[in-house]
This record gives structure tokens, C-alpha cells and sequence, in this order.
């Protein structure tokens, strides 16, 4: 789940609206602030949107597509803004407001300056129009000033290479014919590359970022290679290994919350069925052949609640990485497994894991190289009701939220507590 969202998000990077990415120009916009926002607030994630959103995943995703065969993404103006406003908020916190009309588009941010003396805010306005290809753009005004279309769009390539989105345009992973423009709509038409997968993972991230995850990924390897057999292996086992190299690292000069992220993504990968050949390419038909498996709690599907929700913790914030982990709950209660709450123990054991990965990475560093056993990671969760359709779900609990629901939460988070990993320390 975790991969598919991060395809779609950077689906929307590489097609939708690559203007966001002008925000990276920092120097020039922090030249005119302002003391009021353009954009007051955006809509907050809301479950139905998570719910459209993976839906969309699973459609696009192009491990399933034909290469070369056309199809069409279409989003909702308001569909189209949540994905603005999540993309930029990773390089700039800031507001962005999305208006579709007929063969028109307005894109209005305001951006967050810290501690600015002349105003707190720059404001930030883009125009484009339908094209038979892309849109192009009309006029772009930062705060007072409009910018000439050249600079801009050097601005732009600047910003798109320097967020690593460049090798996007070189290797031909996806190919956008048309941008169609809507009232309240927006179409991208589209069609993936040969080799789409492996090409999206490998272009997805800057470079730096990609050789960070390769050394984690060998490293990974290695581990599994030295382990005897073929067994799965307790995630309480390879996460000192991997910490321990993390911590090295760190100590090396390296940045302890990206080491931290770099380990937790590979981990996470894994856990849901992506080969370390997609990362290690080179090596793709001798790790195949041996592929990493992980348990927790004797349990598979334990280390993809934790690991995921971890990864999306350190990437995005807790409370996407909450409502996905209870979406995905939710949706199996209606049409999988069930609804479990010893799954959300393990999803918000992983939001913590991620917390402590960007908010004390050191600290993380040193818990973790230290030996572990499962219940480190994730106290006995075997009591919790778990495999519960909706029916009985809402028949005992209600709706999330509930006061029912609510004991239920505050019983795992106390344990959760009460595990030493999760503890606060000096």
C-alpha cells in the first residue's frame, strides 16, 4: 500500500501540476512576504479521500499495465488540490487552492515564512491554459510581481532537478499525451514506459536518496544471505543489524533521520513484496532467488502494519499514516480478513517507531542496535477481537470515534506505553 501511494503521489508530481514545484525558489519569493494568506486553509484528509485515493492506486498501479497502452487519470478538483497540498508540503509548508474550469486552470499558495519581520506569508499565482499536450502557462505573479514566462519556466526545470523529478522526463517511465482541462475536473492522459515499476522506484528520489536505500537494501541482503535456511525472519532480529548501520553512518556525518527513514523504507518495502532487485538491479536474479521475508510476533502481516505505518510517520506526519492504517481496517472488514484491532496495535507501534525515527533518530539509533525481541516492538496484542466484519464490528464498537471504540484505542495505547522501546528516557 505503501508503494502504491507513493507511485500515485508521484504520478501527480511528475504530471499533474509540476508548477507547485516553483515554491523551491525560496530566495526569490521570500523578496516579497506578505502579512495575509491568499489561501485562509485547506480541506483536511478526510477517510473517504484515503478511500478514493488507493482506489486510484490500484488503477493506475503499473505493475498492472500494458506498457505503451493508454489510459486516463481522472481526478476531482478537489482530489487534484489534496495531491497539490501533500506534494508541496514536502519541500515548503504552505496552502495551496486548485480552481478548474473549461480549458483554464488557477493555482493560488501562500507559503509559510518563519519569523519574517515584513510578513509571515508570500502569496503565489499561476494561470495556464489547455493545450493539445500540457498546459501552458499564462501568467505567474509572486505576491505584487508578475514574472516573465522565461523565468519561470527556468525556475521550474531548477526546481525539478533539484527535487530529483528530472530522470522522469529521460527515462520514459510514463508518457502524458494530453492534460485535459475541466470544470471541477482534470484529465491526464497517459501511458507507462517499458519496465514502469522498476524505472518509477529508480527515478523517484534524488540521487543521493537512491544510494542511501541501495545501502540499505545490500546491506539487507546480506543479512539474509549469512541467515541459515530459507526461514522467515523475526523483524526483532534484522532491526539492530540495520540500526547498527544507521548509527555508524550517523556517526560517519551522514544525517541520523534520513539514515533512520532509509532503513524503515527498505524494511517496509520488503515487508510488502518488493524485491531488493528493484533497488539492486544489478543483482535482481541472485536476490530473487532468495527472497527477505519478515514476521513479528510469528506473524507476516504484523511487520506490514508496523513497518508501513513507520515509514509513513517518518515521511508524511501521524495523522495520514492513522487514517490509512484505519481505512485499510475498515476496508478489510467489509471485504477481507476483518476488521483487527491487534493490526491497528501494530499500525500504531509503527506510527511511534517513525515518530522516534525523525523526532530522536540518535536515540532510536541507540535502542535499537541493542539485542530485541518481538515484544520490544509490539507488546501481546493476541487478546485484542480481531477478524470482525462490519457487521459485528459496528454491532460492538459502532463507529470509530465511539466511546466503545475510543477503550479499545486507549487500552493498546496504554500498552504501548508501557513498552520499554516507546518510553520516554533522559
Amino acid at each position: 500500500m505503501q508503494r502504491r501511494g507513493r507511485l500515485l503521489l508521484a504520478l501527480a508530481l511528475a504530471l499533474l501540476l509540476p508548477l507547485a514545484l516553483l515554491l523551491a525558489a525560496a530566495g526569490l519569493l521570500a523578496l516579497v512576504p506578505a502579512r495575509e494568506a491568499i489561501v485562509p486553509r485547506t480541506d483536511a484528509l478526510e477517510m473517504r479521500d484515503v478511500e478514493r485515493a488507493l482506489q486510484l492506486a490500484r488503477q493506475h498501479d503499473p505493475r498492472r499495465a500494458i506498457p505503451g497502452v493508454v489510459r486516463v487519470l481522472r481526478l476531482s478538483q478537489h482530489e487534484a488540490e489534496l495531491l497539490i497540498n501533500h506534494a508541496a508540503a514536502r519541500v515548503r509548508p504552505g496552502r495551496w487552492a486548485l480552481a478548474l474550469g473549461a480549458d483554464r486552470l488557477q493555482l493560488r499558495g501562500s507559503l509559510r515564512l518563519p519569523d519574517n519581520p515584513l510578513g509571515n506569508w508570500v502569496n503565489v499565482e499561476l494561470q495556464a491554459r489547455q493545450t493539445p499536450g500540457l498546459p501552458q502557462l499564462e501568467a505567474v505573479k509572486v505576491g505584487p510581481l508578475s514574472l516573465p514566462l522565461p523565468l519561470v519556466q527556468w525556475l521550474l526545470d531548477l526546481a525539478i532537478e533539484h527535487q530529483g523529478l528530472g530522470g522522469w522526463r529521460a527515462v520514459g517511465a510514463v508518457a502524458v499525451q494530453q492534460v485535459r482541462l475541466l470544470p471541477r475536473r482534470i484529465d491526464i492522459v497517459y501511458a507507462w514506459g517499458p519496465e514502469a515499476p522498476a524505472r518509477v522506484l529508480a527515478t523517484l528520489l534524488p540521487e543521493r536518496e537512491r544510494a542511501r536505500l541501495r545501502v540499505y537494501a545490500a546491506h539487507l541482503a546480506a543479512l539474509a544471505a549469512a541467515a541459515p535456511g530459507a526461514a522467515p525472519q523475526p523483524l526483532s532480529a534484522v532491526l539492530p543489524p540495520m540500526f547498527e548501520l544507521a548509527k555508524a553512518r550517523s556517526a560517519a556525518g551522514e544525517d541520523p533521520a534520513l539514515e533512520n527513514r532509509a532503513a524503515l523504507m527498505v524494511l517496509g518495502l520488503v515487508s510488502n513484496g518488493v524485491g531488493l532487485g528493484t533497488l539492486l538491479p544489478e543483482r535482481r536474479a541472485e536476490l530473487a532467488a532468495r527472497p527477505v521475508r519478515l514476521t513479528l510476533a510469528g506473524r507476516s502481516d504484523f511487520p506490514q502494519h508496523l513497518l508501513v505505518s513507520a515509514t509513513l510517520a517518518a515521511e508524511s506526519g501521524t495523522p495520514l499514516a492513522d487514517l490509512i492504517g484505519l481505512y485499510k481496517e475498515l476496508a478489510d472488514a467489509r471485504t477481507g480478513s476483518g476488521f483487527s484491532f491487534n493490526d491497528v496495535a501494530a499500525n500504531r507501534a509503527g506510527v511511534r517507531l517513525g515518530e522516534l525515527a525523525v523526532g530522536a533518530p540518535m536515540q532510536l539509533q541507540a535502542r535499537l542496535a541493542a539485542a530485541l525481541h518481538d515484544e520490544d516492538l509490539l507488546p501481546d496484542v493476541s487478546d485484542l477481537p480481531e477478524f470482525m466484519n462490519e457487521a459485528d464490528f459496528r454491532r460492538r464498537y459502532g463507529l470509530p470515534g465511539s466511546p466503545a471504540y475510543q477503550r479499545m484505542m486507549s487500552d493498546i495505547e496504554g500498552r504501548l506505553d508501557a513498552t520499554p522501546l516507546f518510553q520516554p528516557r533522559p
